[in-house]
């Protein structure tokens, strides 16, 4: 049954995009008066200016418009195509650690997981402005930029985006600039080899095909873990006018790997082994997604000042991990030894998405105004099912419970006897989740140097939730309301003062559409309010710099009652203060720089039973700083150098265990033959810095990884 719809799915994708040029050929000989000219409307972003190879001064992520990001009143880190290559970053985990203020959790080895100003997140990243939630690892062969928002975003995105979103802009059909065609290679430490080609076809001065694709199989300093993957993204743009554009987009991705979960900790702090320990059984320990995705986007532009998007996507996921991993301190009850668990869970989701903005420009007297009004459609089914690892094919006795699944520190692969059931409490659900949402934003010129931003956005919710193992059913519905109000101020053209003000809403669903119960169902949403102010300041054409400081507070969390362990109460939960420092461009013609500091203090508000009032965050460094340096020497040699350093941070929310401060070196090596053929050598860890990159929990812990080569060709014709 998987293979019938997946290869069904795929084919048809397939044959809608062999049989487009047909079709525009076909309506395109029944219209011989339309013009050949191409048409000019907004694209999603605009790119780096010439000549600033990792500075973008515009993006519509922001606002659904197209803005400067000096006139955006939110700290935005944009990460360029090109910052992208010259670190040889692919994955979202790794390019986050160039983000002020934004950091990367472990994920359990199954999945991305960032953290926003202390809010970690597994389900806020969108691509091309539309939602793409389900937990898995994404990869960077079609993307054109990364664009990270940080602060509550519910204004734009909707539900969830408590600390910030993640938009990767995805490389599109390019018309009427020709055809262009591209092929990389890179093999690196590890018997890592990964290869892509980026093909452009103009078909004529109104119609082009493009087409991404990669494949990578790779092994890991971790013993027994590899990753294989597979991306085909085939995308078509029509100039239908000069007032009309169609894009159509259909990608095909795989990714398989070991669900790694790092080492256990010892006397609050990683367990001191080599870094490529592997603890608990990699062989039985799989993960893999399947992503089929179809988007289809329609700009039209009425007159110069009223213009139209509708945007569709239409997305399939099946994803399944099962991991044997540690699951208790080295000594927690036997020196020298440490207990073993297992389970696994599969994910099946639907995503329909539609998204239509109008935009209009106008004046109400001295005042300009750029008005956004749009409304979102949006269905997501969702199927959970998990099982529990026994020792027995019974199912009577847990791996891990009752002094099983022991192993010693020394020796920490678990080869015993492992079967999968069902426990009484593991998830077996359906999901059906539909939304409407509306939402107006105004961009009011109130004077020449100030500018008003205000908007609001009400997402109407209705989650229909099975229990299959119980027969269950659960109800909700929330009213979502996510204002934003900002005001940027301009005393000289290239220097902007903010201050806004944002709100977003998690409903008790949760992020992943699957935590609704009986006991916190007829809670209230939890909410998160972010006070921000903040300057941008462009000191050049190709150099900027900014900073942030804000103030990010949760309320409505729910813990459990502390008179009734029945019940669910709703508390303050957390406060979050930082400031951020970022600058990005060109400090001379041939020096390029991307630069960010962040100092954040997080505690919790009110006590849980478990964790008291003021408690440090987890996953959260006080002081974080990230350094990346491109200096061209002549036309055909650079070099890169590049620094990452990370505060001490706790990593879970009981602060028992301390991953220790770190600061990594990296380091490349450029060169470029021709307009044709380029190479570069890129070196991570630079100094072979023993390190710990990541957790998930006390006993979950990822060593980072030691010195690693990577070395990549390019070919253009």
């Amino acid at each position: 049954m998987h293979i019938n719809r997946t290869s069904k799915a795929l084919a048809t994708g397939l044959l809608a995009f062999s049989a487009a040029p047909a079709l525009v050929n076909a309506q395109a000989q029944s219209n011989p008066n339309q013009s050949g000219e191409t048409g000019t409307l907004p694209t999603l972003v605009v790119k780096a200016k010439a000549g600033s190879p990792y500075a973008v001064k515009k993006t519509t992520t922001a606002t659904k418009t197209d803005t400067p990001l000096i006139d955006t009143p939110q700290s935005v880190t944009v990460l360029s195509e090109q910052f992208l290559k010259d670190t040889a970053v692919n994955s979202i985990g790794d390019a986050v650690r160039y983000v002020p203020g934004v950091g990367t959790a472990q994920g359990e080895g199954n999945r991305d997981t960032v953290v926003f100003r202390g809010s970690s997140s597994t389900g806020d990243y969108f691509v091309d402005g539309l939602r793409d939630d389900v937990q898995y690892y994404r990869d960077f062969y079609n993307i054109e930029q990364v664009d990270v928002l940080k602060g509550p975003s519910g204004m734009i995105f909707g539900r969830g985006g408590p600390g910030g979103v993640l938009n990767r802009v995805t490389k599109q059909a390019v018309i009427g600039e020709g055809s262009s065609y591209e092929v990389s290679g890179l093999a690196g430490s590890w018997d890592q080899y990964r290869t892509t080609f980026d093909v452009n076809q103009s078909l004529d001065d109104e119609k082009a095909l493009r087409l991404n694709g990669l494949y990578e199989n790779s092994d890991s300093y971790r013993d027994g873990v590899y990753n294989e993957r597979v991306g085909v993204n085939p995308t078509f743009g029509w100039a239908i006018s000069d007032q009309t554009t169609l894009r159509l987009a259909f990608e095909y991705f795989t990714d398989e790997r070991t669900a790694d979960r790092g080492i256990p900790s010892f006397n609050g702090k990683p367990y001191n082994t080599d870094e490529s320990t592997f603890f608990g059984d990699p062989d039985r320990s799989p993960t893999d997604v399947e992503v089929l995705a179809f988007t289809a986007s329609l700009d039209h532009k009425f007159t110069e000042n009223i213009t139209l998007r509708n945007s569709t996507r239409y997305a399939s996921y099946d994803k399944f991990y099962q991991n044997v991993f540690a699951s208790s301190a080295v000594g927690a009850t036997t020196p020298g030894m440490l207990s073993v668990a297992a389970y696994n869970n599969a994910t099946e989701r639907e995503n329909f998405l539609n998204q239509t903005d109008v935009t209009f420009k106008f004046d109400t007297g001295s005042i300009g105004h750029t008005l956004l009004t749009g409304m979102e459609l949006s269905r997501q089914e969702t199927d959970n099912y998990r099982e529990t690892g026994y020792v027995d094919p019974a199912g009577t006795i847990a791996l891990g419970s009752g002094g099983t699944g022991m192993v010693s520190a020394k020796d920490p692969l678990y080869h015993g006897p492992l079967f999968f059931r069902q426990s009484a409490t593991d998830a077996d659900n359906n999901s059906v989740a539909e939304g409407v949402a509306l939402y107006v934003q105004d961009q009011v010129q109130l004077l020449p140097q100030l500018q008003l931003i205000a908007g609001l956005r009400v997402d109407f919710l209705d989650v229909d939730f099975h229990n299959n193992r119980t027969g269950e059913d659960i109800e909700t519905s929330d009213d979502l309301f996510s204002p934003r109000l900002g005001l940027v101020y301009k005393p000289i053209e290239n220097l902007a003062l903010y201050t806004s003000y944002a709100r977003s809403n998690v409903p008790r669903a949760g992020e992943q559409l699957a935590s609704l119960s009986a006991t916190n169902a007829s809670l209230d949403p939890e909410e998160f309010e972010n006070y921000e102010i903040g300057a941008k300041w462009d000191a050049t054409q190709r150099l900027s710099f900014t900073v942030a400081a804000f103030q990010l507070n949760r309320t409505n969390q729910a813990v459990v009652d502390p008179t009734d362990s029945t019940k669910l109460i709703l508390v303050d939960g957390q406060e979050v203060k930082g400031i951020e420092l970022g600058a990005t461009g060109l400090i001379t013609d041939r020096w390029s720089i991307s630069a960010g500091y962040a100092y954040q203090e997080g505690e919790t508000q009110s006590s849980n039973g478990l964790i008291a009032s003021g408690t440090p965050i987890q996953q959260l460094p006080k002081n974080s700083f990230s350094l990346w340096n491109r200096y061209d020497f002549n036309e055909h040699w650079g070099v890169g150098i590049g620094a990452i350093y990370r505060d001490e941070i706790y990593a879970a929310a009981d602060n028992a265990v301390t991953l220790p401060d770190f600061v990594r070196f990296d380091a490349g090596l450029f060169y470029r033959h021709d307009d044709h053929l380029s190479a570069q050598l890129n070196v991570e860890n630079l100094f072979n810095e023993e390190y710990y990159s990541t957790a998930h929990s006390n006993d979950n812990i990822t060593p980072g990884s030691p010195i690693a080569f990577r070395l990549g060709l390019t070919y253009k014709f």
